[in-house]
């Protein structure tokens, strides 16, 4: 019998796009839309669409695209308009230049490719998600009439609004809930029933591709009479990955920092801060208290950088290559938690390390347990 280590990731981030796409081949209503590279692209995507007005929309990982501002001078990553002429200027303006929004680092993020979808009139906002709770050991749907905006501030500005349902996992989504949460999310006459609809579709793809959470902000109605998911944010289980492996091949890894990805090729948790002091730990934990100290007592931490339980040698050696590459590293202090790790293990790989890699900063190393 032989133990096997695994190491939960959690790093899988989809494009807007992407989310769309998995949601319509699961039947859920989105708006129509195409993906441009370019900005002639972009003219022959909204062409295509044939529809009386377009939003374009930057395609980077951060949130609040539409308050943000390119490099090219140009304000806010989503935009209207009637003329296809437009979306192509627009467009010339936004791909190939960095975004900067409140959730990209100070720089932004190049982007690289667009959306073009048809814009759709919302009469009408909700909100509706399902998650993953521990507490009811299983999914939960939660719905609010109020839609569009914060769901936390909902919560706490008027909690009465939030409306939870929890689904039997082996049972699965019964009619009578759909019902009932589409009825709390205000939707009326044959609406509710298309509303109840496009639950269950969202519950079906929530199993499907084994997601944690499915998140939809507006799940809106149009003056038309449709029920359309507007907006989704999906969060997958990374422990599924073997049996979701075309959704895991279309994670970008693009907008990471070059070190986070070669990090990742050996299972180190890596990510990169603007001090000057190195911090190599294992678990995340002690890795985030670890930083604390640093900054507590006036210092600032290079990075956060997880080793994790299971580490061997070599990883050892790679992550003290990877800390010496970065030229604002002025010092290394290494802090291992024996418990979870053969002490051994990290003493033989630093050793390798400071052999081979010649260092020229000072290390402190803390092992214990």
């Amino acid at each position: 019998f032989q133990a096997v280590q695994l190491t939960p990731r959690r790093w899988l981030n989809l494009q807007e796009y992407q989310s769309k796409k998995i949601m319509a081949d699961h039947g859920v209503a989105v708006q129509r839309f195409f993906v441009a590279d370019s900005a002639n692209d972009a003219l022959e995507a909204a062409q295509r669409l044939k529809a009386k007005e377009f939003v374009l929309k930057a395609q980077i990982l951060a949130g609040g695209r539409g308050k943000g501002i390119f490099n090219s001078g140009l304000k806010g990553g989503v935009h209207l308009t009637k003329d296809p002429k437009t979306v192509e200027q627009l467009a010339k303006q936004m791909i190939g230049y960095n975004l900067s929004t409140k959730q990209t680092p100070k720089d932004g993020v190049t982007v690289k490719k667009v959306m073009v979808a048809e814009a759709l009139d919302i009469s009408r906002e909700t909100y509706f998600a399902i998650l993953m709770d521990r507490a009811c050991n299983g999914p939960v749907m939660v719905g609010s009439p109020q839609g569009g905006v914060d769901i936390e501030e909902v919560a706490v500005t008027s909690p009465e609004l939030i409306f939870k349902e929890e689904i039997d996992i082996f049972e699965g989504i019964k009619d009578h809930q759909a019902l009932q949460m589409a009825k709390n999310l205000g939707f009326q006459g044959p609406l509710q029933q298309q509303a109840a609809d496009q639950i269950k579709k969202l519950y079906n793809l929530f199993l499907k591709i084994d997601a944690t959470q499915v998140e939809v902000n507006p799940f809106g109605e149009t003056p038309e009479g449709q029920v359309v998911c507007f907006d989704a944010k999906i969060n997958f289980d990374d422990n599924a990955e073997f049996r979701q492996k075309e959704i895991f091949a279309m994670d970008d890894k693009s907008e990471n920092e070059h070190i986070e990805n070669e990090a990742a090729k050996y299972d180190l948790k890596y990510i990169g801060l603007d001090g000057n002091i190195a911090c190599f730990v294992n678990g995340a934990g002690l890795a985030m208290a670890t930083c604390d100290i640093i900054s507590l007592n006036g210092g600032k931490p290079a990075n956060f950088l997880d080793l994790g339980g299971g580490v061997k040698e070599a990883q050892v050696y790679q992550a003290f290559k990877l800390l010496t590459a970065d030229p604002k590293v002025e010092a290394i202090l290494v802090n291992i938690f024996g418990g979870i790790v053969n002490c051994a293990i990290i003493a033989n790989g630093i050793t390798k390390a400071c052999q081979e890699l010649e260092l020229k900063v000072p290390l402190v190393v803390r092992l214990e347990g």
